[in-house]
């Protein structure tokens, strides 16, 4: 680029410039004259008039946005004196409470307070944010009928895994009575299979008697099971054997052995531990004491058990002339069922089995005068634990009462009964789901006079 510049002195000394400039950045000087004429400036060209368009038309805008920055930038610079200068008074209150004893911390918990508050009303709502989720979700399920499919497949898995649950346990009840090697190992796993079971807790899942297991396993063997009852699972011992004459698929309601140091008499019962752990009355007179046994829903027409007693004293077996179910008409144990109580069986306590006694001796015994009351009929036992000819206030231990086994010589009648030691019932075609109710009973006081405590029971 060549420039050519002409120089003119005015009056006051200074030198206006004139010439042709080629380059695209045109600058202008002012000349500043307070008494002579400024000469006038040739015509611009063409080309240099079109370059000082093209800056006016791109200088507009950045000088605009260097503008808008530096506005900014102040404001920046403004908020963080403001917020400095309240960060500084907020640490100066700290101080000064702190060695004055917060003797200004009121306007810091003020400040504070409206500093939270203002956040919190910036926080949204996310209780109302998560209740529109859930809805819109729980709409969302509703809408799409997939589930209803779903849920009928879930639900027969969970009846299939059942049944093969099942399965497994007869297996291992099997096994568990085939291999005296792996009963452990099989008792272990059939604890757990049968927790399995009761998780899923569905009716049809389990069977509700011995007899409806047997019918859907025929092989499985006596041990306990998993039953469903009314209110929910429990565990019980099903003889799949013959009892009582019939066969298998018993199930049974009610068990003591107190020979097993770790059952205890059921509440109400008296505790004796005198040679043998047995269960009887705790008064001074007349009166029975009772348990009850539920069916868990079960509808039976057969009952069968067995009770094993010892003699405390002297009992006389049936009260003269009394003719009550209701009442203590024996001393001995008295099996009813349901309400108002219908007999199921009788087992009496005589006085001597080998001594005469016609009043106090079993009716079956030899020489007995005694009588049966009407709605016991031919359904009881009666035995003496006493072969004396005089009785004391022991617990004769030495023969256990309704075993068959030990009679005296006056009592071989009531040692040959039928069945014996198990009593049975069979009422035909007719089903009841009535509980079984025990009652130990003496017409005379347990601790001076009389008493027959239980020391074992199984009932089906």
């Amino acid at each position: 680029m060549n420039n050519q510049f002409h120089k003119t002195q005015d009056s006051d000394g200074y030198l206006p410039m004139q010439g042709k400039q080629e380059n695209k950045n045109v600058y202008e000087l002012p000349e500043i004259s307070n008494k002579g004429h400024q000469q006038p400036l040739p015509p611009l060209s063409e080309d240099i008039a079109n370059a000082t368009q093209r800056q006016s038309s791109w200088s507009k805008p950045l000088l605009f946005m260097i503008v808008l920055l530096c506005i900014i930038l102040i404001l920046l610079i403004i908020i963080l004196g403001i917020v400095t200068v309240v960060y500084a008074t907020g640490n100066n209150v700290e101080c000064t409470n702190t060695a004055t004893g917060a003797s200004n911390s009121s306007n810091t918990n003020e400040w504070a307070d409206r500093i939270a508050q203002n956040i919190s009303q910036k926080i949204p709502d996310f209780n109302e944010w998560a209740n529109g989720v859930s809805q819109n979700t729980l709409q969302l399920i509703q809408d799409n009928t997939n589930f209803t499919e779903l849920d009928k497949q879930i639900l027969q898995s969970t009846k299939d895994s059942a049944q093969k649950l099942i399965n497994i346990v007869n297996t291992l009840s099997n096994l568990q009575d085939t291999s005296t090697s792996t009963a452990g190992v099989a008792d272990d796993i059939l604890l757990i299979a049968q927790e399995l079971l009761e998780l899923h807790n569905e009716s049809t899942a389990l069977p509700t008697s011995c007899q409806q297991l047997q019918e859907l396993q025929p092989n499985s063997p006596s041990g306990y099971y998993t039953l469903a009852g009314p209110t929910g699972t429990y565990s019980t011992y099903c003889n799949m054997g013959t009892l009582c004459g019939s066969v298998g698929a018993w199930t049974r309601l009610a068990y003591l052995d107190m020979s097993d140091a770790t059952q205890n008499c059921p509440s109400g019962f008296r505790l004796y531990q005198s040679g043998v752990r047995a269960c009887g009355r705790n008064s001074s007179s007349g009166s029975c004491v009772s348990v009850d046994f539920p069916s868990n829903g079960i509808s039976y027409s057969q009952i069968c058990g067995r009770v094993i007693g010892y003699q405390y004293f002297s009992p006389n077996a049936f009260a003269s002339g009394s003719n009550n179910i209701n009442s203590y008409y024996v001393d001995g144990v008295s099996i009813t069922r349901g309400s108002p109580r219908q007999h199921v069986w009788t087992l009496a306590n005589g006085l001597t089995g080998s001594y005469n006694y016609p009043n106090w001796n079993c009716p079956c015994a030899t020489g007995s005068s005694q009588t049966v009351p009407s709605f016991v009929g031919n359904h009881y036992f009666c035995e003496s634990g006493n072969h004396a000819s005089t009785w004391t206030n022991i617990l004769y231990t030495s023969d256990p009462l309704w075993d068959g086994q030990g009679c005296g010589s006056l009592e071989s009648p009531c040692c040959n009964v039928p069945g014996i030691p198990w009593f049975h019932r069979d009422y035909g075609s007719t089903t009841t789901t009535d509980y079984i109710e025990l009652r130990v009973c003496a017409s005379g006081g347990a601790t001076n006079d009389e008493d027959t405590p239980v020391s074992f029971y199984e009932i089906y």
